[in-house]
């Protein structure tokens, strides 16, 4: 890392925008928001840049990075995209979808983005701020969440501080993040065949409508993608998943009928609670009980990446 950061927060205005974009062009690093938490975003072309994201996050090697980029076009410049990804690309890009791809020869990319493997993972954001910034930027920026690795995600600026003030140059603050969980990850294969790697915003069903029926493939041997590892998102105390109620000893995260010091969402809406996960997340965190209890989940519709996150914070 380039000596002692010095971690400023700006406003994602044309000003703090242009001054994100000056920052990666020579090198440095920017936490920006997007449609599903805040990403630690460096510009992808560049071995020097993408080394500081590693080392700001303390990021294991093996685990590759999301390349963001402007448009369908500017990522086909980077993989093969065969006519399952094109399908899913047209369904669901600009969005909270990102596709593992075979990685193209010369594709321009610093080797570490994909951590050694012969993919690369790809994704066209939504939010207009991100989208801001890969206007202003003549390069692909890889961006995976803004926290410390195998911490609690950030969905607004107070939350990448918590864990990144200090390592990181700057901090584009556009309030809380609409989804709340991280991008869907789908690996396409060669063969035309795919599989969802880690649930996210957009369920099988919805993959299924675009990609087609029939075509999920079985999945690989290892990490393939961010999300993968059996222990992520973790608090920093023991999680008790399922809890009707809690102990003395337990911050209680509630949901629907069931009550606690907080509520993913009192009226039992998924939607909402994914919005406010990992806000729930990080206030046991900081509450000065010792351990956390989650009440119960329903597994259906993004309910299912919800109980994804909650069980790697478990584990």
């Amino acid at each position: 890392m380039r000596g002692k950061y010095v971690t400023e927060t700006g406003k994602a205005n044309d000003a703090g925008m242009a001054r994100a974009a000056a920052t990666l062009r020579d090198g440095g690093l920017v936490a920006v928001p997007t449609e599903t938490v805040y990403g630690l975003a460096a510009r992808a072309d560049s071995e020097e840049a993408v080394a500081r994201i590693y080392a700001a996050k303390g990021r294991p090697g093996f685990n590759p990075l999301i390349v963001h980029l402007a448009s369908p076009q500017a990522a086909e410049r980077h993989a093969d995209f065969n006519r399952t990804a094109q399908r899913l690309a047209q369904a669901w890009w600009p969005g909270p979808l990102t596709m593992v791809l075979p990685r193209k020869p010369g594709a321009g990319l610093a080797p570490a983005v994909s951590a050694g493997l012969p993919t690369v993972a790809l994704r066209v954001p939504a939010h207009r701020v991100m989208r801001g910034l890969l206007a202003l930027c003549d390069f692909p920026l890889a961006a995976p969440s803004a926290n410390r690795s195998g911490f609690i995600s950030p969905t607004r600026a107070e939350h990448v501080l918590a864990s990144l003030d200090g390592r990181i140059d700057l901090v584009l603050d556009a309030g809380p993040c609409q989804a709340g969980l991280e991008s869907t990850i789908v690996a396409v294969r060669a063969d035309g065949s795919w599989q969802e790697l880690r649930p996210g915003p957009i369920g099988l069903a919805d993959l299924a409508a675009a990609a087609g029926e029939g075509d999920r493939g079985e999945a690989g041997g290892g990490i393939e993608a961010p999300g993968q590892l059996a222990s992520h998102y973790a608090p920093g105390k023991p999680v008790r998943l399922g809890c009707e109620t809690a102990a003395a000893d337990e911050y209680m995260i509630g949901f629907g009928a069931v009550a606690g010091d907080i509520s993913l969402s009192e009226t039992g809406d998924l939607g909402e609670a994914a919005a406010r996960l990992y806000a729930c997340l990080h206030a046991a965190a900081r509450s000065g009980k010792p351990r956390i209890a989650v009440a119960p989940v329903p597994a259906r519709g993004i309910g299912l990446a919800i109980n994804d996150r909650l069980r790697r914070a478990a584990a």
